[in-house]
């Protein structure tokens, strides 16, 4: 399959830049957003098209492509006459980048099986900061020849693309992802809290540390705006609850217990309640320094 023509849904702070490297790639991309103005403001500097609706959108793609909110958000510009599925031509592939359920990601390859289309659960991890530079890692659920036709197109913003199993394996490997972040964060805070409280310095710590067996990307990325509660930036609190939501409701499928993320969970919903969900994940430490 030839693949020339692109559809992309969704032009949030990951979206847009993700719409834009393939504009950029010689893919012919048509996007779509449900704010009009985004859409305008996309074409204005990538010069692509704008559809009116999702199935507009997908009528002429041969990938259609989806990073918006939530699973709602999605069975929205799917489902019903101007969604994506009534657009879609035979033999077209699906692909959804939004971080969801592994339930939405079979109950979507059940739709477009029916329908003769492909689909493949893929969600990213990098932020919009790995989205802008086109240096995601994607996580893709489904079968090996639909990978092979779409591998090629999403290295146009992403450095690492792994096929992790079956419809539904994508979504669960993203669920890992975020339980490993919050775990992360959770005994960053808590080293950080100790460095502060014994009189350390942070940057000294953190240059001393970073390359070692404790070092991780929210170490060498946020220890130190966390020292100097800065959290205007990065990946919301509002959202990784949404994350860890769909984690602990899989676990529960799943008959086990997630009792570190549960907690930062907790932490988290008690930072919403405070008026902090838009903050930074990294503002988790907040929690803690009010224990303290």
């Amino acid at each position: 399959m030839r693949i020339q023509n692109i559809a992309f849904i969704g032009l949030g702070v990951m979206g847009f830049p993700m719409a834009g490297h393939l504009q950029q790639k010689g893919f012919n991309t048509t996007v779509y957003n449900r704010t009009h103005s985004k859409a305008e403001a996309w074409q204005a500097k990538y010069h692509g098209h704008i559809a009116e609706t999702p199935r507009e959108a997908a009528e002429t793609a041969d990938i259609v492509f989806i990073c918006i909110g939530n699973d709602n958000d999605v069975r929205s510009v799917c489902y019903g006459e101007n969604g994506i599925l009534a657009g879609l031509k035979p033999g077209a592939i699906l692909i959804d980048h939004t971080t969801a359920s592994a339930v939405l990601a079979h109950e979507l390859e059940n739709a477009c099986h029916k329908q003769g289309v492909h689909f493949m659960d893929c969600p990213v991890s990098g932020g919009q900061s790995g989205a802008e530079k086109g240096c995601l890692t994607i996580m893709c659920g489904g079968d090996e020849q639909t990978f092979a036709s779409v591998k090629p197109v999403m290295e146009s913003y992403a450095r690492q693309i792994q096929l992790v199993g079956r419809c539904g394996a994508g979504q669960r490997c993203k669920m890992v992802n975020q339980i490993c972040i919050a775990g992360v964060l959770q005994g960053l805070s808590e080293g950080l809290l100790l460095a502060e409280t014994v009189g350390l310095d942070i940057h000294q710590v953190v240059e001393t540390l970073k390359f070692g067996a404790a070092g991780s990307w929210q170490m060498e990325n946020r220890a130190e705006t966390m020292a100097q509660n800065k959290f205007s930036f990065g990946f919301a609190i509002d959202w990784m609850r949404k994350d860890l939501g769909i984690c602990l409701e899989e676990a529960a499928r799943q008959h086990i217990e997630l009792p570190l993320t549960k907690q930062v969970d907790e932490r988290y919903a008690q930072l919403q309640e405070e008026g902090c969900g838009k903050l930074d994940t990294s503002a988790l430490i907040l929690s803690l320094k009010k224990e303290a």
